[in-house]
């Protein structure tokens, strides 16, 4: 468990220290929010493995996705971008012209 991690999600801008990274290594130091149990923090645990795992198929795709700047470009020459953005893109292209 990585407790630097859960707390800050679960008790924003709280104050305390971890000199570990296990709840008995918890010191907590605010006096406006309450220490959240354990049980609270093994939950976020498992709520943040559970959402990781979900997501893996995107850290799969991202590095084979062609770069942004080249699907942009791709949807500039398909005419699909909003005619006023479409203009600014064109000025751009105009002011510093690829050389041929």
């Amino acid at each position: 468990m990585d407790i630097h991690k859960v707390l800050p999600i679960i008790r924003p801008e709280a104050k305390w220290v971890a000199r570990g990274d296990d709840y008995e290594d918890l010191e907590w130091l605010d006096e406006t929010q309450t220490k959240p149990t354990e049980e609270e923090v093994n939950q976020k645990v498992e709520e943040l493995k559970a959402e990781y795992e979900l997501t893996q198929y995107q850290r799969q795709r991202a590095p084979e996705y062609p770069a942004i700047t080249d699907q942009l470009d791709a949807l500039f020459h398909a005419g699909v971008f909003p005619p006023e953005m479409a203009e600014q893109i064109q000025a751009i292209k105009d002011k510093y012209p690829k050389p041929e």
